[in-house]
C-alpha cells in the first residue's frame, strides 16, 4: 500500500509538471522544440507511472485473494 501511495503522489507531480509545462509554452517562456522534448519525457514518465500502478494493483489483488484461498 505504501508503494501505491507513493505512485499516486508521483502521478500527481507528473500532472502538475505537465500543467506547468503547458502554461510555460502558452506564455512563450519556452520554445516549441523544448516543449516537445519535455512532453516526450513527460509521456514516458506517465507510461511508467501507469505501468507501476498496474503492477501494484495486480499484486494487491493477489494478496487479497490468497487469504480467501486459505480459508477453505
Amino acid at each position: 500500500m505504501q508503494y501505491q501511495t507513493e505512485n499516486r503522489a508521483w502521478s500527481k507531480q507528473l500532472r502538475d509538471r505537465g500543467n506547468a509545462l503547458v502554461n510555460s509554452r502558452l506564455a512563450n517562456e519556452i520554445s516549441q522544440e523544448d516543449y516537445l522534448a519535455s512532453r516526450k519525457i513527460a509521456r514516458e514518465d506517465a507510461l511508467e507511472c501507469q505501468r507501476r500502478a498496474a503492477i501494484l494493483d495486480a499484486q494487491i489483488a493477489r494478496c487479497s485473494v490468497r487469504p480467501l484461498l486459505h480459508a477453505n
